[in-house]
């Protein structure tokens, strides 16, 4: 039985532990830049979702588990455009900046653990934020994949995803892949079940 609830606080390690899994070495390269002396990349991301009020908060998170055990998160945020926000400057982040669906509700990771996979639970975090995007009152649902993803390509194109733009990856050796390109992906959101 897979149980889906919000994030706590306490739950940061484990949304840092699955974002890794999801961001295909795109949190790596993020964390390993802004993590503290000492600090692992797994211990800058957890910092990271501890914080309130920020998009990239476990405020924004929600958390798959199966028998008291994290099995899966979905992470994501309602996209509003940021008129005072600087352009993005860093070249390996810079693609991404770009692709942006705003008044949607950004996907920014959904990860289950490998050997839950294929059991329903992504499609149960699916519909759990799909619920969350109509809760906020967004029409759509956004998400950035790798194209060199397949699997992952294949499945949001199977859930109804639809490509909205595309920009070339910048190679770094965190990522997974180093060449393609990341793709701008929505869709709208299914309405609620009678």
């Amino acid at each position: 039985m897979i149980h889906i609830r919000q994030a706590v606080k306490e739950d940061s390690a484990e949304i840092a532990r699955l974002f890794l899994i999801s961001s295909d070495g795109l949190a790596e390269y993020i964390w390993s830049k802004v993590g503290g002396p000492g600090e692992t990349v797994i211990e800058a991301g957890a910092r990271r979702y501890a914080r309130q009020g920020v998009a990239f908060s476990y405020e924004n998170c929600l958390i798959a588990e199966r028998e008291g055990d994290t099995v899966g998160m979905a992470h994501g945020f309602g996209m509003e455009e940021d008129p005072d926000a600087e352009p993005e400057s860093d070249p390996v982040l810079k693609p991404y900046s770009e692709l942006e669906d705003y008044g949607s509700l950004y996907l920014s990771a959904m990860a289950v653990v490998e050997q839950y996979r294929n059991a329903g639970i992504g499609a149960a975090l699916m519909e759990a934020v799909n619920r969350r995007a109509r809760g906020l009152s967004l029409r759509r649902i956004s998400l950035i994949c790798f194209e060199r993803n397949v699997g992952a390509m294949r499945l949001y194109r199977k859930l109804g995803f639809r490509e909205l733009d595309r920009r070339a990856v910048v190679p770094h050796p965190t990522l997974h892949y180093r060449d393609g390109d990341a793709v701008l992906l929505a869709r709208e959101c299914s309405p609620p079940e009678l």
